[in-house]
């Protein structure tokens, strides 16, 4: 009985301290939350808390101008349908080079396949870099040298998306079996042999359902980088709304395009990204 009192006494004391833990950190929370508001009070010379009943006013605007304009939807999301192939095509592109730059970054910063294990901590840092600067900022250093257009977002995305695919497919790599490589290695195989029959096979099925997510990703991000002038339809988002009222129904139409864009990809990918891990696991089984 003594044991039991005594292993019930150290479970209450432990479960005190973690709700003690919890209630502090919950208290450091809101102390950070409410000096973060205050901040952007006086930051906005007193403006952020006499604008925050407003907060609602644009979108009720918008989805009241919407209703009322409904038959033009249909027109105007036909009208921006190039702007959104045009986010299409520099998600796509982003994707494919993030995919090759990320996955040949990713097998240097693989330790136990890197031709140059004394680099790999090199590489990892590059690839930290890469994936902890915001599409956003690159951005608008392309955007500076090289002008508005789709061109800049391409290699905006495709930078950050390197730095991120790299370390899911390191990830990925890191937990491929080694016999493959070996074998090859055995025979006489070079580097680029090695990691195309012995580590691409493995990890493949992984790779690509990490890379779709991607795609999703910089989708939003392309839509994203139009209001810097990149172009696509985040830049025609951008000038339906400079318009004001009286046009939101064209901003609404694009919402409405980019939104149901994006749902579609996403079960698209879910689904192909479920048959591929599905596959994958059959395959070893």
């Amino acid at each position: 009985m003594t044991d039991i009192a005594q292993i019930s006494a150290d479970y209450r004391g432990i479960a005190g301290r973690k709700r003690l833990y919890s209630f502090l950190l919950w208290g450091i929370f809101a102390a950070l939350m409410i000096s973060g508001l205050r901040l952007a009070n006086d930051r906005n010379a007193g403006g952020f808390w006499d604008g925050l009943p407003q907060i609602f006013a644009f979108p009720s605007e918008l989805i009241g101008e919407a209703i009322e304009k409904a038959g033009a939807l249909p027109g105007h999301m036909l009208s921006y349908l190039p702007a959104l192939i045009e986010t299409l095509n520099i998600a796509a592109v982003a994707t494919l080079i993030g995919v090759i730059g990320g996955g040949f970054m990713a097998l240097l910063a693989t330790p136990g396949l890197a031709p140059w294990p004394r680099l790999v901590p090199l590489f990892r840092r590059m690839l930290d870099i890469a994936r902890a600067i915001p599409e956003l900022v690159i951005a608008l250093v392309f955007i500076f040298v090289l002008g508005g257009g789709p061109v800049p977002a391409t290699l905006a995305i495709a930078f950050h998306a390197i730095g991120a695919l790299g370390k899911l497919f390191s990830e990925v790599a890191e937990n491929a079996s080694p016999k493959p490589v070996e074998g090859l290695e055995s025979v006489g195989a070079n580097w680029i042999q090695r990691m195309w029959f012995g580590v691409l096979q493995q990890v493949g099925p992984n790779w690509i359902s990490y890379a779709m997510l991607r795609f999703e990703i910089n989708i939003r991000a392309s839509a994203i980088l139009g209001f810097v002038g990149a172009g696509g339809i985040g830049y025609a988002l951008r000038n339906a709304i400079s318009w004001g009222q009286g046009r939101y129904d064209a901003a609404a139409a694009i919402f409405i395009l980019l939104f149901l864009t994006i749902v579609t990809f996403d079960q698209l990918s879910s689904m192909a990204r479920e048959r591929l891990v599905r596959g994958n696991a059959g395959g070893r089984i």
